[in-house]
């Protein structure tokens, strides 16, 4: 009989973003694996047909271009990786394309960079462009646009983890499921004896991200360490997300079935208003306003505004009306927000009580330095609590 949990999420997700890594996707010479990709095909029509709606966000491209090219390694150069990665983006969804096809359905290819989700107004049309593609009945394709995005190819294949959970808070999903090389989180180092996955995880903690490690040395394996932070991103937005093994053809029909697969991640809370997930976690912060921890305490759990008296320090230059984060004193991040004062002013009434900002200013706008309304907590865990 599958857990309460478990019967719930399979139950309660009707959207859901599906991440596929080059690991999962590739064969041992770096090439597509086509046959992975008809079982991806056949699992999203068993979802379709159970009348849930599905996002691909998906790697790849590289791996497809290497095919195509009759390349046996990997290029080194990144204008010769991005150049691969150009030709093999459109094997790579008329892969996908084959393979959905033969279900009566259509793949959708969706190219984004960075500067997509951050700007607002491009946000929202992306939203909407998504939300079309989904009434058509088709499966939208996502992948970083590899040909202009220099930082996703020198990185880590992680980078498309936090893709998709963005576009998880983008589309107000129910559910994250991040398909790797390994089947979920383990208590330790998958390889040494007696490891054991952890089914699931209630609150994403230091303990937590420390299973993503090595702990003889301290590297990440198989691009955990950024799935574990794309799933903090969306639990902490209201989501649920689940890491399990791409490589089991059936996993995603399991899952849906409640089966214990993989790790899963619940949700701190209600799903946050549509505003506040862009504010979170797409907008580009213009500088970090460090606060000290009655203020942090204040913000985050019982939902108040940031006051003056609570600013420390501040960090980079912005103007009234940008976004910012809000740090703890140790550094760590935990809210974003848009500011009330320029950097100027709010170096001059930092660690003042409100009643005083006008004395000091010669006018008091705001009470507020970032109203409750315009905040997002992105992290509510700390080392301290």
């Amino acid at each position: 009989m599958a857990e309460p949990s478990r019967r719930s999420l399979a139950d309660t997700s009707r959207l859901i973003v599906v991440k596929v890594g080059t690991r999962v996707l590739t064969d041992a010479g770096g090439l597509l694996d086509t046959a992975r990709i008809e079982a991806l095909g056949r699992q999203f029509d068993t979802l379709l047909c159970q009348g849930r709606r599905v996002v691909l966000v998906s790697s790849g491209a590289v791996g497809a271009g290497m095919g195509r090219m009759g390349l046996a390694a990997r290029p080194q150069e990144l204008a010769h990786l991005q150049a691969v990665a150009a030709i093999g983006q459109s094997g790579l969804i008329e892969a996908y394309e084959r393979a959905f096809r033969g279900h009566g359905r259509h793949a959708a290819q969706v190219l984004l960079i960075a500067d997509d989700l951050q700007d607002r107004a491009r946000y929202l049309n992306i939203r909407n462009t998504l939300r079309a593609l989904l009434d058509y009945g088709a499966i939208p394709v996502i992948n970083e646009n590899d040909t202009v995005s220099v930082e996703e190819l020198r990185t880590s294949f992680g980078d498309n983890d936090r893709l998709a959970a963005l576009v998880t808070t983008l589309l107000g999903a129910d559910l994250l499921v991040l398909l790797s090389d390994v089947d979920g989180v383990f208590d330790r180092h998958p390889a040494e004896p007696g490891a054991t996955r952890v089914p699931s995880v209630e609150r994403i903690d230091d303990r937590i991200e420390g299973l993503a490690c090595d702990r003889l040395g301290g590297v990440s394996k198989g691009g955990m360490a950024s799935k574990i932070a794309a799933a903090r991103i969306v639990t902490e937005a209201g989501s649920r997300c689940v890491i399990a093994s791409g490589r089991d053809d059936g996993v995603l029909e399991r899952l849906m079935a409640a089966e214990d697969v993989g790790t899963a991640f619940l949700s701190r809370g209600a799903t946050l208003p549509a505003w506040k997930r862009w504010l979170g976690w797409s907008a580009d912060a213009r500088g970090r306003v460090i606060v000290d921890d009655g203020a942090r305490q204040a913000v985050v759990f019982n939902g108040r505004s940031l006051l003056a008296a609570g600013v420390r320090r501040l960090e980079g230059d912005f103007a009234t009306g940008d976004v910012v984060a809000l740090a703890a004193e140790d550094g760590r991040e935990f809210a974003r927000g848009l500011v009330n004062y320029p950097r100027a002013d709010l170096v001059r009434i930092a660690g003042l009580k409100t009643e005083r900002i006008a004395a000091e200013l010669g006018y008091c706008p705001y009470d507020e330095v970032i109203h409750r309304d315009n905040l997002a907590i992105t992290r509510r865990d700390h080392a301290a609590d």
